[in-house]
C-alpha cells in the first residue's frame, strides 16, 4: 500500500475526531488512494507538497510527511525492487535528497497553527540535517531527531513558534 495511504488511514483510525487530509501527486497514484480511502474519515487532494492546502493555512495542527529523501547521487545504492519499480517522483530529492523536506518545511509553516507539530521522515544519513533545515528558519521550536527500531536518526520533529 502506497506511504500516503498508510499515514493517513492510521492517523484517522488513531485519533477518531481527526479530519485527516492527505496530498498525492502522482496521476498513476491517486485513484488507488481514493479508492483505498473510501469510507475513512481521510479527504484526499491531488496536488503537490510544496502548495499543497491553502484553505486550510493557519489550522491544522499536525504535519506528517514520508517525502523522497534519497540524493540523486545515491541511484545505484537503492534497492533494485524500489529503484526499478518506484517512479523516481517517489524516491529522489535533489543532489542531497533534502530538496522537497525545504519546501514542506515552508508548507509545514504556512498550514499549522502556533503549538502545531510537523514530523518527517528522513534517510539516517541525513540525521542532523533535517532539524537543521527547522532550525535555520524563523518560527520554529524544539526541532529534534528521533530515532527508528534500529536507533538511526529517521525522522524529525519541530514545533511551531507562538507569536
Amino acid at each position: 500500500m502506497h506511504r500516503l495511504r498508510r499515514i493517513a488511514l492510521a492517523m484517522a483510525q488513531e485519533v477518531p475526531r481527526s479530519r485527516v487530509h492527505g496530498v498525492e501527486l502522482s496521476d498513476d497514484a491517486i485513484k488507488w488512494t481514493r479508492k483505498n480511502a473510501e469510507g475513512s474519515r481521510v479527504t484526499v487532494h491531488q496536488g503537490d507538497a510544496r502548495d499543497a492546502l491553502p484553505e486550510l493555512d493557519g489550522q491544522v495542527d499536525l504535519v506528517v510527511s514520508n517525502p523522497p529523501y534519497i540524493p540523486l547521487t545515491e541511484w545505484e545504492y537503492v534497492a533494485p525492487e524500489a529503484r526499478d519499480h518506484d517512479p523516481e517522483m517517489a524516491l529522489f530529492s535533489g543532489e542531497d535528497g533534502l530538496d522537497l523536506i525545504r519546501h514542506i518545511e515552508r508548507t509545514a509553516h504556512r498550514l499549522l497553527r502556533p503549538g502545531g507539530v510537523v514530523v518527517i521522515e528522513h534517510a539516517d544519513t541525513q540525521g542532523g540535517q533535517v532539524p537543521w533545515i527547522f532550525t535555520e528558519e524563523r518560527g520554529w521550536a524544539d526541532a529534534a531527531d528521533h530515532p527508528d527500531l534500529n536507533n538511526r536518526p529517521r525522522f524529525a520533529t519541530a514545533r511551531k513558534a507562538m507569536p
